[in-house]
């Protein structure tokens, strides 16, 4: 007490008294709260500090410290509550086990991405004919289910019960099965009553195994025509010619290749540390993942424009994909760290401004702007984290035994949209 009273008397300023020459007693009258909060902060700081030490203790998140007793002349008693990061051995690490696919570009997949850059140059041009397979048909429709609006039997399937100007492509398997085959005849004006059993897995549990009908009224009939690949189509992205942009599209297909393999990779060499190492996690960092993860996946389903009720309705299973996930990720980081210290694996400093520089780019946005924001949300420790588990894995990947397999056969499915 006495050292922090002198502290703030050489600096008070109390009127008729120069500054650093008021009474100690004045001084303790007029700054007494303060003065026994910088004491207890100065005590626990030095107290805690000296337990942690004593008990070689390795925590994690923020200490709950709970006081129990302060006063002049008395000992300052105070309670801790700390989460201790988890203890494990760690499991062999050098020279794990993974499989590698011998695949390249070929000719076909070229051939499969310059088809989907013509999709995206392709026009739709309204018909006046009846609807047949592979058109796109505009219709407005209402959706019942026992004779009553949709929305009676499943309040949240607003989009089934009505909808205007919506876009169908007359194709099996695309919005509901069964509903696109019985467009085909219709013409535009045409009006039809189409009735539906729903699959016993729909994604609406209200109405799975229901009978739905949706009055449909045909509105347009479009054909997609597709633009002839030739040197014009080819400048319309960025190419001289034909050649040249096959050219473009294998150097990014390679790229695309080179990152799945190391995906995989990494997903072969993590998995493998996950499955090896069993502990208890602290909770309060798993919480805060958890958090994380939960926030993550609801922007991810967002920009994927998928309706907040539709996310409403999904919470539970949100929550328990993301506490499985952060579990993982929380795990994950304290092998990685052990590794690491083990390893004598660090980032510098030059490392963090290279990514926060990388990823300025990326936003378009200055460095120092960006800087700022990471600096404001802890963001900087995160980039650092980042950077360590890619150095580390990079030199697991070196160590790693590696066994060269045959692609595996992909089975052609049928995606309802």
């Amino acid at each position: 007490m006495d050292v922090i009273t002198g502290e703030f008397r050489r600096q008070a300023n109390l009127p008729g008294f120069r500054a650093g020459k008021a009474p100690k007693h004045m001084v303790i009258k007029s700054y007494g709260d303060r003065i026994e909060q910088e004491v207890r902060k100065d005590l626990v700081n030095e107290g805690y500090r000296k337990a942690i030490k004593d008990n070689d203790l390795h925590t994690v998140g923020n200490p709950d410290v709970e006081e129990i007793q302060f006063g002049q002349d008395l000992p300052f008693q105070f309670a801790v509550t700390v989460e201790t990061a988890p203890t494990f051995e760690l499991p062999d690490y050098k020279g794990i086990k993974i499989q590698k696919e011998i695949r390249s570009v070929t000719d076909e997949d070229i051939d499969k991405a310059m088809g989907v850059l013509q999709d995206r140059q392709a026009k739709f041009e309204n018909v006046d004919r009846s609807i047949e397979e592979n058109d796109y048909a505009v219709i407005d429709y209402t959706g019942q289910c026992d004779g009553k609006p949709i929305t009676e039997t499943a309040p949240k399937a607003e989009s089934l019960a009505k909808k205007d100007a919506f876009w169908i492509h007359v194709h099996a398997g695309h919005f509901i099965d069964g509903f696109p085959e019985q467009l085909v005849g219709l013409g535009v004006g045409d009006k039809k009553d189409i009735t539906l059993k729903l699959a016993e897995d729909f994604v609406i549990k209200e109405l799975a195994s229901k009978d739905v009908t949706f009055s449909v009224e045909i509105k347009e009939i479009k054909t997609k025509q597709s633009p002839e690949i030739d040197d014009a189509f080819a400048k319309e992205f960025g190419a001289e010619d034909v050649a040249g942009l096959r050219e473009g599209v294998a150097n990014d297909l390679e790229n695309e290749l080179k990152t799945n393999h190391k995906r995989s990779t990494r997903d072969q060499l993590v998995k493998h540390l996950l499955t090896n190492v069993h502990c208890d996690l602290p909770e309060s960092i798993v919480d805060q993942e958890t958090k994380n993860v939960v926030y993550d996946l609801v922007r991810e389903n967002q920009q994927r424009g998928i309706a907040k009720e539709t996310i409403d309705e999904k919470k539970d299973e949100i929550y328990t994909a993301a506490t499985s996930s952060a579990k993982e990720r929380v795990k994950v980081a304290f092998i990685i760290g052990k590794i690491a210290a083990k390893e004598g694996v660090k980032v510098t400093n030059e490392e963090i401004s290279q990514r926060v520089i990388q990823m300025a780019q990326s936003y378009n946005m200055p460095p120092e702007q960006l800087a700022k924001k990471l600096k404001e949300r802890n963001g900087v420790a995160e980039i650092q984290e980042q950077i360590l588990t890619s150095k580390v894995l990079d030199l697991l990947e070196l160590q790693a035994e590696v066994e060269e397999v045959l692609p595996k056969v992909e089975e052609e499915t049928e995606h309802k949209h």
